[in-house]
């Protein structure tokens, strides 16, 4: 009988397995190692990498760890992220650009408590796409409900994008 582990931020399932885990982001081995498949999968087929800007600030965001300098800065750049692609329509292409302006600002921010929420939606929900359509359309889900349950700090996050950005 497998064991297995849950992830203690997103709630997902996965095989009980010990391993690295990332220094600051709360996830359970199987859990990070899951996303560095997805990442995979996304550095190598074209056909899964256009998303790739989503992928890596829901996971960041599903995974927010506890209060510090450097989790601070990571929820806020992450929550900014995806605050002007799903809300204010900026090109991929631009984000990584406004990240770096917007981070140079990171003692500027705050602890924004995160949700007790994150949705059903995980990194294996991606890892399970058998397509590259597939693995688009879940990534979008995922950012969109990551996003829809940092609600609470929307206006917080557009007045940092509107001061910083």
């Amino acid at each position: 009988m497998a064991v297995e582990s849950v992830c203690p931020s997103c709630g997902a399932v996965t095989k009980g397995q010990d391993g690295p885990v990332h220094r600051y982001l709360e996830s359970s081995p199987g859990c990070w190692a899951a996303y560095g498949e997805v990442l995979a999968r996304e550095y190598s087929n074209f056909a899964y990498a256009r998303n790739h800007r989503l992928t890596v600030d829901a996971y960041a965001l599903q995974h927010p760890g506890s209060p510090s300098p450097q989790t601070i800065s990571s929820a806020a750049v992450h929550l900014a992220s995806l605050c002007q692609i799903l809300e204010h329509g900026l090109a991929f292409q631009s984000t990584t650009e406004f990240m770096q302006k917007f981070a140079q600002h990171k003692s500027s921010f705050d602890w924004l408590e995160p949700p007790t929420d994150m949705g059903t939606i995980t990194v294996m929900n991606v890892l399970a796409a058998e397509s590259g359509e597939d693995h688009l359309k879940q990534v979008e889900a995922w950012a969109e409900a990551i996003w829809a349950a940092w609600h609470q700090h929307h206006d917080q996050i557009n007045n940092w994008i509107n001061q910083y950005g």
